[in-house]
């Protein structure tokens, strides 16, 4: 567990808690996922449409309320919109109802350049 606050703020460490950081790079997202955290694309549905990760659960963000529905609460999350502004929000008002979750800097496309799979 690292408290550095540099390697945090680049999504290299985890918060003094052992918690998720606010934000993560993209590699570091595809890995999570990777080991089991859930993938939640809080974009609009068009844009859902023109993209997304196949493992992504689509919940837009104005609809993120109801989000403990259809994730497990013992399970890490990963929010990911267009650029990174939406997840961000996303991933605090998740924290609020009890998860673990962070935000993908830079977005799908940052997720995509990384290595994540995105399908059309």
């Amino acid at each position: 567990m690292s408290t550095n606050p540099f390697l945090r703020l680049f999504g290299l460490g985890r918060s003094d808690d052992g918690k998720l950081p606010a934000s993560v790079r993209a590699d570091r997202a595809v890995e999570l996922v990777r080991d089991g955290a859930a993938l939640v694309d809080v974009r609009e549905s068009h844009e859902w449409k023109t993209g997304h990760a196949p493992q992504a659960v689509h919940i837009p963000l104005g609809q993120i309320s109801g989000a403990p529905r259809r994730l497990k609460a013992d399970r890490q999350v990963v929010v990911m919109c267009h650029s990174g502004m939406r997840s961000r929000t996303a991933a605090n008002q998740l924290r609020k109802l009890g998860f673990d979750a962070t935000s993908v800097s830079g977005g799908i496309g940052a997720w995509q350049a990384a290595g994540g799979a995105v399908r059309r």
